[in-house]
């Protein structure tokens, strides 16, 4: 991972801040974001149907309503529920990403890239 792009800042560099930048929204930014409800509440609400909503299973889990429940205090429970979250998704993300490589790389392995070029002299 170390290419360079075309104004010569290595791809590590990139990524390295692109996560950097996702944990500080996510551990710190995150704490100031309108306590508004979101879409899908709001229109739930302008419907008339908001109350028949009901718990879920995971309603009581360590991260339920954007909190870490284990923890005292808004401001810090919420920067861990977002930064646990940014650090879910990434490791789906890359787990994802290395599955579809290892599945890409095997095919060609075994000659059976739809992507190559046809030898167009056989008939």
């Amino acid at each position: 991972m170390s290419a360079r792009t075309a104004q010569g800042v290595s791809t590590r560099a990139v990524v390295v801040g692109a996560l950097l930048v996702s944990l500080l929204l996510a551990g710190v930014v995150s704490f100031y974001a309108a306590s508004t409800p979101d879409g899908l509440t709001k229109v739930s609400q302008e419907q008339g149907f908001a109350e028949t909503e009901t718990e879920h299973g995971a309603a009581e889990g360590p991260f339920a309503g954007y909190d870490a429940g284990f923890l005292d205090g808004d401001r810090l429970s919420g920067g861990v529920a977002g930064v646990a979250g940014v650090l879910v998704v990434l490791v789906l993300g890359t787990a994802l990403a290395y599955g579809v490589r290892r599945r890409s790389d095997a095919s060609t392995d075994a000659g059976t890239d739809a992507g190559a070029p046809r030898d167009q002299t056989q008939v």
